[in-house]
């Protein structure tokens, strides 16, 4: 199976998301966003744009590679990635559904002052990142218009990463994970 942590930038989607695989037996955590960097190493480039999931080729690459992933190892995929975009998640969520790979899709939500700070804090990435601070509102209006009611929201606006990595490994029960 996999469990998707979805949520805007800075909502600690990568920390949280090891936590939960130290939690769930038999999983792994899968970055789909190195299947886009693998995408903009192809040269000469892919036509330009300002996010690599516009790519067509992105989203089913994602699937196959999960699915690969998880033919060869089963258990769990435990995947860290932003997608705000409706049609994109559907894609995504269809062709793993081809493949009879359940989904546990989980939204990490903050309030716009707490993603604020901890973009402002962030060490790993800098502080104050335009492609971050970018993204808040579109994650707002993803969460107004579908995403919210597609995911199971965990607000860690009050959460450190290990007490929402909890939440998740807790929802996600024994009978889920194979």
């Amino acid at each position: 199976m996999i469990v998707w942590l979805n949520g805007t930038h800075g909502a600690g989607k990568t920390t949280t998301s090891a936590l939960v695989q130290r939690l769930i037996p038999r999983s792994r955590v899968f970055d789909a966003e190195k299947v886009g960097e693998t995408l903009m190493d192809i040269t000469p480039g892919l036509p330009e744009t300002d996010n690599f999931q516009h790519w067509p080729p992105w989203r089913p690459l994602v699937v196959e590679t999960a699915r690969h992933v998880l033919d060869y190892t089963g258990g769990t995929l435990v995947i860290p990635m932003t997608v705000l975009i409706e049609p994109y998640w559907r894609e995504i969520e269809s062709g793993l559904a081809r493949h009879a790979i359940p989904v546990r899709h989980f939204v990490l939500h903050a309030d716009r002052d707490t993603l604020r700070r901890r973009i402002a804090d962030d060490t790993v990435v800098g502080p104050d990142s335009p492609f971050r601070l970018a993204h808040l509102e579109p994650y707002a209006e993803a969460a107004r218009t579908w995403l919210h009611a597609e995911a199971e929201v965990v607000d860690t606006t009050h959460l450190t990463p290990a007490q929402a990595a909890l939440r998740i490994a807790e929802a996600v029960t024994a009978e889920d994970c194979p």
